[in-house]
């Protein structure tokens, strides 16, 4: 269904090493950008490839109008976990990096038996969640 995310940012570089960790923590690692891209403030985060023609990907930015990045009241982007130990680690993480916590990582039997979450802001105010499902209990490492 979606080919991108777009989140504002006032701080490109604060944006870039929190992303880097809360991403990384769940696999994903920084897409290739272009020059001019980089120069506007552009980073992102997944699968860019062949000029965007494939593409999913979390990109943050400054916004094209040159206000300020705002959050929007309600939004929330919710990114999958391969395990609880990753929800936990993104969460850690986004806490070191300058994010604040939402909801801190654990089972969510409201939404479903198996629904383990973390729920954090990133510096900007935006709101994230890593979620893990099909367990019901901690994996052994």
């Amino acid at each position: 269904m979606f080919t991108y995310v777009c989140l504002g940012t006032n701080d490109p570089e604060r944006a870039a090493r929190f992303y880097d960790a809360v991403l990384g923590a769940l696999g994903h690692r920084r897409c290739e950008a272009s020059d001019e891209w980089q120069e506007a403030g552009w980073r992102g985060w997944g699968h860019y490839e062949r000029n965007g023609v494939t593409e999913l990907a979390i990109w943050v930015c400054p916004p094209y109008d040159g206000r300020a990045a705002s959050v929007g009241n309600g939004t929330m982007v919710a990114l999958s976990a391969p395990s609880w130990r990753a929800v936990e680690q993104f969460h850690a993480l986004a806490l070191i990096h300058g994010g604040s916590s939402e909801g801190a990582p654990g089972l969510r039997p409201q939404y479903h038996p198996d629904f383990y979450a973390a729920y954090v802001r990133d510096p900007d105010g935006n709101k994230l969640a890593a979620v893990c499902r099909g367990f019901s209990a901690p994996q052994q490492a």
